[in-house]
């Protein structure tokens, strides 16, 4: 393991996702999955996320896209919580949504908007 590369993806990963949920996940880490928590720390947060080629709020969008268009939807809405901790606008998750909506389906569109409008609610950024 790169351990520069591991601390920076710890980094990136704690601003985006939330130091709280990033410490649980790796303190909940047993002998199983503890190589898979460091592996995608290094790699995706630290060598994908580290690269400051792309900002984070646009890799936020890039991520949310992706995500959808795979249907992993737990994972939808953790980085959801991302995008916006990263400065995405409600707007701007809205534009994503539509571009996901017309590439992924609009059934696929209807529960990002789902998923969206209980999370910008829980966060205050929308009225119930």
């Amino acid at each position: 393991m790169d351990k520069q590369r591991f601390e920076l993806g710890l980094t990136q990963r704690k601003a985006t996702l939330g130091a709280e949920y990033v410490e649980k996940n790796l303190q909940a880490a047993d002998d199983f999955n503890r190589p898979f928590q460091e592996a995608m720390t290094e790699w995706c947060w630290g060598f994908g996320w580290g690269d400051e080629t792309i900002d984070a709020k646009t890799r936020s969008l890039m991520n949310l896209t992706m995500i959808a268009a795979l249907g992993k939807m737990h994972e939808w809405e953790l980085h959801l919580n991302g995008a916006i901790n990263n400065g995405c606008s409600v707007e701007e998750i809205r534009a994503a949504i539509h571009a996901i909506a017309i590439y992924c389906g609009v059934p696929q569109g209807v529960e990002c908007f789902r998923i969206a409008r209980q999370v910008l609610t829980t966060r205050g950024l929308l009225e119930s």
